[in-house]
């Protein structure tokens, strides 16, 4: 790094080949039908499919999230990189490390979108999510989470969201950083 006024070199070609992320972003309300089956909102579709031909090629993962009652859905590019993170963290000759892999892996399933963008969402995983008909797709950087509607309205404080948001960007309050 310069001092201020010196101009800032870098390769250009460093940039030219940094993949751009999928980044998600906002809520939006839909339907489940009867089969489980459901729409993948058009804007996240557009993102997903931005490097693709067709449905046919993408590859998306669903599993219950680990702390919330709803969906995730990973797109497999993010599905390995988490999946490549928990792995260099746990054990292969530890028993309890690799009880933690198996649930992480046995709760996770593959899942496509049809032609017409629709997803279908398995029965256990609409009971595990309390999702019967009307759900909300939000969006979460490199995620998308599926909620029912009713819960993710009731899991919603905006309070709790102003304090928290605080507490971690006040560095008054953050005598140490957590996320460099």
């Amino acid at each position: 790094m310069g001092n201020c006024g010196e101009l800032c070199n870098f390769d250009l070609q460093t940039e030219i080949n940094v993949k751009r992320t999928m980044r998600f972003i906002g809520t939006i309300p839909a339907k489940a039908d009867n089969k489980g089956r459901v729409f993948m909102p058009a804007i996240f579709r557009r993102a997903l499919l931005e490097e693709r031909t067709s449905t046919a090629d993408l590859r998306l993962i669903m599993r219950k999230d680990i702390f919330e009652d709803c969906l995730v859905i990973y797109p497999e590019e993010e599905w390995y990189r988490r999946l490549d993170q928990l792995r260099e963290r746990l054990g292969v000759w530890n028993r309890r490390e690799q009880a933690v892999m198996r649930k992480y892996l046995t709760d996770a399933e593959w899942v496509t979108l049809d032609n017409n963008g629709r997803m279908l969402i398995p029965k256990r995983y609409m009971q595990m999510a309390g999702i019967e008909a009307d759900v909300t797709f939000v969006g979460m950087d490199s995620t998308i989470e599926i909620w029912s509607t009713p819960r993710l309205a009731h899991h919603t404080d905006n309070n709790d969201f102003a304090l928290s948001i605080e507490e971690l960007m006040n560095p008054a309050n953050n005598q140490t950083s957590h996320h460099d």
